[in-house]
């Protein structure tokens, strides 16, 4: 099992950065396929961005695809998620979660085993 803690989040105007970073208990991190996901007041919970172990893969939604970049650091069991040019519709609370399986299909939800509580995200235009 994996405890997942994030940090990071906070207010910023349009066109701001932040990186949320989310850091992992146990030995078995770098085993994991890790994903970013958000959600937004009366909104579904939806992918950001997921990362593969090994070689690290990436993958991105359409929305944020040249703004944000996910990364991971096996050795400091810390996932990241570098968020540039952001925009009003990027607020949400961010959650990072892991699978311990790695899922067909990146951005579901379901098929995630482990969540954090999340991190808010403010941008105002």
């Amino acid at each position: 099992q994996v405890q997942l803690v994030e940090s990071g989040g906070g207010s910023v105007q349009a066109g701001g950065s932040l990186r949320l970073s989310c850091a992992a208990s146990g030995d078995t991190y770098s085993t994991y396929f890790m994903g970013w996901f958000r959600q937004a007041p009366g909104k579904e919970r939806e992918g950001v961005a997921g990362i593969s172990t090994g070689s690290g893969i990436t993958y991105y939604a359409d929305s944020v695809l040249g703004r944000f970049t996910i990364s991971r650091d096996n050795a400091k069991n810390t996932l990241y998620l570098q968020m540039n040019s952001l925009k009003p519709e990027d607020t949400a609370m961010y959650y990072c979660a892991a699978a311990v399986r790695p899922p067909r299909l990146w951005y579901i939800v379901q098929l995630y085993n482990y969540w954090g509580q999340g991190t808010q995200v403010t941008v105002s235009s």
